[in-house]
This record gives C-alpha cells, sequence and structure tokens, in this order.
C-alpha cells in the first residue's frame, strides 16, 4: 500500500493504545503482519520530555520503517513543538491524537475532548503541518462527541485542509468509550467527502471482519487495537485472507509459546527487569485469555515474585496446552455465560 509517501506491506494498521503499543509490541505486529504500527500518544508537554516514560514512548532504536509517532494535546504552540521534537527524535510520520476517551486527557481539552472545539482543531493542524513541512501528519479521531454530534466529516474537512496526509476513524464516539458496537455508516460518509487515504477503526476481531469493514466502509486501510491483544498474528491471518480469501491454518500452541517468549523476553530488555517484569503480567494474561485452565494459571502467576518464575509458569502453562492440543482450546461461550 502506498501510504503518506511510504511503501507499505499491506494497509493493516496497529492502532496506538497507551499502555499497550510500545516497542516490543509494534515490532512485533509488525513481524506478525501489520504494514504500520503508530506509538503510544507521547505529551506534547516539554516539561516532561525527559521523563522515563516519554523516553521510553519515544525509543524507536532498531525498529521497522515507517516510524509513526503520536502526539497528543491542546495547545497549538506546543503541539508544534512536540512534532518538531519527534521529528528531529526519529518520527517519520506525526499522528495527532483526537481519538482518545480517556477521562485524564479529555479533562485538559486533548485527546477526543478536542472534537468539540473544531476552531481549535483546525488551529492545531495548522500548526503541526506548518511545523513539519516535510514530514507527513496524519489523524486519528472519533465520529464525534456524543451521538447527537457526529462532526466527524466536519472534521474530517478541516484536517484535509491543513494539509494533513490521511485520517483514522474509530467509528464511536467519545461518550461511548468502547461500549456498543463500532457505526461504520459515519466513516463511510467521510470516505466519500475527502480525498485523503481513510483507516477505518473499530470491533475489527478477524479476518471475515476486516473484509466486511472495508467493504461497507469503502475505507483505504483498517486499524486494529483490543483484539490484537495477545493475537499479534492476527495480522498475518487477515493479510492472508485478503489476499487469498482462505484461511491459514490456526497458529500451533508450541509457535504461539515461542511468540510470547521472545515478547517477554523483548519486555524485560526495553523496559528493564522491575518494570519488564510487571509489565508482562498483563500481556501473558492477554495471551492466555478464554484458554482452557487459565484462570488458575493467571491467578498464581501474578503472584510470582520473579522473572524467572514467571517464565517458568509460562513455560509449564504451554507445555501442559500443547501436551492437550495441537493448537490453542478456548473455554465455550456456553461455558463462559454458565
Amino acid at each position: 500500500m502506498d501510504f503518506v509517501g511510504f511503501t507499505l506491506r499491506n494497509n493493516l494498521f496497529v492502532a496506538p493504545m497507551a499502555g499497550v503499543t510500545d516497542r516490543p509490541f509494534r515490532q512485533l505486529c509488525k513481524k506478525m503482519g501489520a504494514g504500520l504500527a503508530v506509538s503510544e500518544m507521547v505529551t506534547s508537554n516539554s516539561l516532561l520530555y525527559g521523563s522515563a516514560k516519554t523516553l521510553r514512548r519515544a525509543n524507536h532504536q532498531g525498529e521497522v520503517a515507517p516510524i509513526s509517532v503520536q502526539i497528543a494535546g491542546a495547545d497549538p504552540k506546543m503541539m508544534a513543538e512536540a512534532a518538531r521534537h519527534n521529528v528531529d527524535n526519529g518520527a517519520q510520520i506525526i499522528d495527532i491524537n483526537m481519538g482518545c476517551p480517556a477521562k485524564k486527557v479529555c479533562n485538559v481539552m486533548a485527546g477526543s475532548a478536542l472534537m468539540q472545539d473544531e476552531k481549535l482543531v483546525g488551529q492545531i493542524l495548522d500548526a503541526v503541518v506548518g511545523a513539519i513541512p516535510d514530514t507527513p501528519v496524519t489523524l486519528k479521531f472519533r465520529t464525534g462527541w456524543n451521538l447527537a454530534n457526529r462532526n466527524a466529516p466536519t472534521i474530517a474537512r478541516i484536517a484535509e485542509a491543513a494539509g494533513v496526509r490521511a485520517v483514522a476513524i474509530h467509528g464511536r464516539t467519545r461518550c461511548q468509550q468502547y461500549t456498543g458496537e463500532a457505526e461504520y455508516d459515519t466513516i463511510a460518509m467521510v470516505k466519500t467527502l475527502i480525498n485523503i487515504p481513510v483507516i477505518a477503526n473499530g470491533d475489527i476481531t478477524s479476518p471475515e471482519k476486516a473484509r466486511h469493514v472495508l467493504d461497507v466502509t469503502g475505507a483505504d486501510g483498517v486499524m486494529i487495537g483490543r483484539a490484537a491483544q495477545g493475537r499479534p498474528w492476527l495480522f498475518r491471518e487477515i493479510e492472508h485472507y485478503l489476499k487469498t480469501g482462505e484461511h491459514l491454518p490456526p497458529a500451533k500452541v508450541t509457535e504461539i509459546h515461542e511468540i510470547l517468549k521472545a515478547h517477554l523476553v523483548d519486555l524485560y530488555d526495553f523496559y528493564g527487569p522491575e518494570t519488564g517484569f510487571k509489565v508482562a503480567r498483563k500481556h501473558i494474561s492477554w495471551y492466555t485469555k478464554g484458554l482452557v485452565g487459565s484462570a488458575a494459571f493467571r491467578k498464581e502467576m501474578n503472584t510470582l515474585p520473579s522473572i524467572e518464575q514467571q517464565m517458568q509458569a509460562v513455560n509449564d502453562f504451554f507445555h501442559q496446552q500443547a501436551e492437550a492440543h495441537e493448537h490453542l482450546k478456548y473455554i465455550s461461550e456456553e461455558a463462559l455465560a454458565a
């Protein structure tokens, strides 16, 4: 796919997710079939540039290009400075966050709260695009602030007029957070109104759903977030299905075990032993969610005090899974509801 001046392997994007899309996760998703992975949002507050969290989020060492960095804030001047700062530190695409629904972000009028102030949206986009004229700027936003104010079409037009090169739209309003079903009709409408690429986001959990969303929205690509947590191979499954109309054989337990082990080692190395050990817990939980016997495993795993014991518990669990079945065995929806 040709995207804002870069050639991507496909039209599958990893959604930026705070606390999730760190460098190890982005690299893994790209390896597993994603065409582009957007970083966790980086603050536009220059006072925090030197903090450990911001430095980690801006660490792209060894990452496969293109490197897309998302910035968040509500002040045009600060956002422009943040864009320049991140480009100077390796960003090849700057993405602007107007989609995050988190209270701590919206309470400072950043993220999806910006959609309430269309004039400010224009000022921010003009400032950022003007600050980095040689670097493409993209924008992620929602269908609106609430169901009564779906202004995604207006925001999209403002973005195109400002020189934004592509937009990604989550098919929910801010007030919906992540509840209910994503609406794709607004995304489809936006696609008919602007001439820059539109990426559809929301509830894309399977190869069939990716195909459906592309068909009903006319979008140029799809962006996948929560469904890839603990399941990064979803990208190669979707890639294969979109190309051939056929399903890849399900990944074997032994392969998933190896993927997880390598992911954990990368987390320990990236964050350091103490923090990496803690961050690893949520990823292990995602990889094992819904598997037969996983509830007891996770309960015990979260009490373990060391990396060595954590890794041993993972090895033991997956060895047991492999002995029982060639492929992962999930608890049925009926059993979960019982």
